[in-house]
């Protein structure tokens, strides 16, 4: 079974939600890289999640919620637009922190559910959930995710381990 098919059963995608927003997201010319876990799964052995964050670079964001509020259902945060569909469990997270624009640069092409995307560098992943992991303001279950995706970055990339904060190190192992 190809692991786009999997993902599409385990998030009920009845209408292709996940080919929509990669389709939509190519024909608009908007610059963007995956990141969070899906960005993590790239690096790694994958694990099921049921969103797809993105970083789009900066000064394309309102274009692109513009846009996507023609076509999806579109719920603007304080850091993120979370863009979903009705016959779909698939959350796209935009994330709209400034600290995630120069992701967008420095990314490449990986597979992801086998789509060729832009990925970020696993180096700015590691920075993201940094981030989330420290982020008092996250549920304390989230924050606990993103110390098991730091964990399984630092098992393939060990050089990365003196990027990680020892309050955080001292968490994981």
């Amino acid at each position: 079974m190809r692991s786009s098919t999997y993902w599409k059963a385990v998030l009920v995608d009845r209408e292709n939600f996940l080919e929509r927003v990669l389709e939509f997201l190519r024909a608009s010319g908007v610059r963007y890289c995956v990141v969070g876990g899906t960005g993590v799964n790239a690096y790694t052995y994958p694990v099921v999640t049921e969103d797809l964050d993105i970083a789009v670079a900066a000064g394309e964001i309102d274009k692109l919620e513009a846009a996507l509020r023609r076509e999806f259902k579109v719920r603007r945060f304080a850091h993120s637009i979370n863009v979903s569909a009705p016959q779909s469990k698939l959350q796209v997270q935009i994330q709209t922190d400034p600290r995630y624009f120069d992701f967008v640069k420095r990314a490449e092409i990986r597979e992801v559910m086998d789509f060729q995307l832009p990925v970020a560098q696993i180096e700015d992943i590691l920075k993201g959930k940094i981030w989330a992991a420290t982020d008092m303001a996250l549920r304390k279950s989230k924050r606990q995710k993103d110390l098991a995706d730091i964990a399984r970055i630092l098992e393939v990339s060990p050089e990365l381990r003196a990027q990680v904060p020892a309050e955080l190190l001292s968490k994981l192992f």
